[in-house]
């Protein structure tokens, strides 16, 4: 009985993986809820959030990343928000106006736009779907973005297991 050789078609492929996970910001993330300040759950008062900026220990915040945020349906005036930053900014990596998820998203933008696209032009692409971080959905949208013009074809999944999103028409 011979026996064939088997070959992995999938690495032997020129497909090529982009695997979001690797633009993953090491680092631990804090939240800063305006909500916790609200008299009544409903009211920012000034006297109460100077107090709370002149208490807090912002150097627990000390190279974190931060998001500022308020999570319950109130009006917050925008100084609020800007008092609150300019506190914990001396102690923090980085600070941005909303949730964890939108921490994230700044986090993985600013490592996507140090890509040198053009190392992917006339590429076949898999954006890579499983991931142990929870990539937040609108990257892969910023990622099929920038692709689509240079990329002869994107696929999402593994490359053994793809879902077929974009092939470039033959030029003539």
């Amino acid at each position: 009985m011979k026996s064939e050789e088997i070959v992995n078609r999938v690495a032997n492929s020129s497909i090529i993986t982009f695997d979001l996970e690797k633009y993953y910001t090491e680092g631990e993330r804090a939240a800063i809820d305006i909500k916790d300040l609200l008299f009544q759950g409903q009211i920012l008062r000034e006297k109460d959030l100077r107090q709370y900026v002149s208490a807090e220990n912002w150097q627990s915040f000390e190279n974190k990343f931060v998001a500022i945020t308020c999570s319950v349906d109130a009006i917050i005036p925008t100084w609020a928000y800007m008092l609150v930053a300019i506190h914990v900014s001396p102690f923090a990596k980085k600070v941005v106006f909303g949730t964890l998820e939108d921490l994230e998203t700044e986090l993985f933008k600013e490592k996507i736009a140090e890509i040198d696209w053009a190392q992917y032009s006339n590429s076949k692409i898999v954006i890579k779907g499983c991931s142990k971080i929870n990539v937040p959905p609108s990257l892969f949208v910023e990622v099929v973005n920038k692709l689509r013009p240079i990329a002869n074809s994107i696929m999402f999944g593994e490359p053994c297991s793809t879902v077929p999103l974009f092939k470039r028409g033959k030029q003539q």
